[in-house]
This record gives structure tokens, sequence and C-alpha cells, in this order.
């Protein structure tokens, strides 16, 4: 008597290598792409941070009549609730703090600082440097 067997199911190796191959070209077109949204999420989560800690600043010096003399000083006093992290250099230390001479105001007291910027060196989707933005 003749053995029949039944039909085996499955891929072959040709098809599975198609799809292996096809799987290979949508992710090489897809990175490139996923990476520059994640660079354009960052660069608007810097900007709306400098903005919060800019306006912080300008807030502490006009309420003080003096400028704060650290970023502490505006998580102390309740102007910031925390100080963000730098979404360039994930860290909340390196922010970069310009400290100027000048008063701002004319009741202001002392001087201190008066900008902030990334302490990252990298440059922006803009062409600038963000330590500059």
């Amino acid at each position: 008597m003749r053995s029949t067997r039944k039909q085996e199911s499955g891929f072959t190796l040709m098809e599975l290598m198609i799809v292996m191959m096809i799987i290979g070209i949508l992710t090489t077109l897809a990175i490139p792409s996923f990476n520059a949204a994640i660079k354009s999420a960052r660069e608007a989560v810097l900007k709306e941070d400098l903005r919060v800690m800019r306006s912080a600043i300008d807030s502490y010096t006009m309420d003080k009549q003096k400028a704060p003399q650290a970023l502490d000083d505006l998580v102390q006093d309740g102007y910031l609730k925390v100080i963000p992290k730098d979404p360039m250099t994930e860290s909340r230390e390196s922010w970069v703090t310009d400290v100027s001479d000048s008063l701002h105001t004319l009741d202001q007291t002392d001087p201190g600082i008066d900008d902030v910027h990334s302490g990252s060196q990298e440059t922006g989707s803009d062409g600038q440097p963000y330590s500059t933005w």
C-alpha cells in the first residue's frame, strides 16, 4: 500500500527572503524620518523650555527688583516648579546662563542672570547652534 503524505503547508525559503528584504527596505526608509521627527520634537521642547525660563527670569527680576543669581532661585521662590531637563543634553545641569552687570529696570538693585541657553554644541535644523537659541 502506498503511503499518502499530507501536503505540508508553510513558506518557502524564497518567500521568506522576499518578505525580509521588503521589511529591510521599509526600515531603511523609515529610520531617517523617525530621527527627523525626534529632532523636531526635541527642538520644540527646547524652544518652549527657553521661553518659560526666560519669562520666569523676567518675572523674578521685576518682582524682586534684582535678577536671580542661579536658576535654582527661580525654583526656590516658586517661579518654576523644577528646572527642566535640556532636551538636547538630557541634563538639568547643562543650561548655560548669561550673567549681565547691566540693570534691566529702573528699580533693579542687583545684576544677575538675564538669559539662558542650551548647553548643547549641536546645530539645530535652522543651521544655528542650540547654544545660541
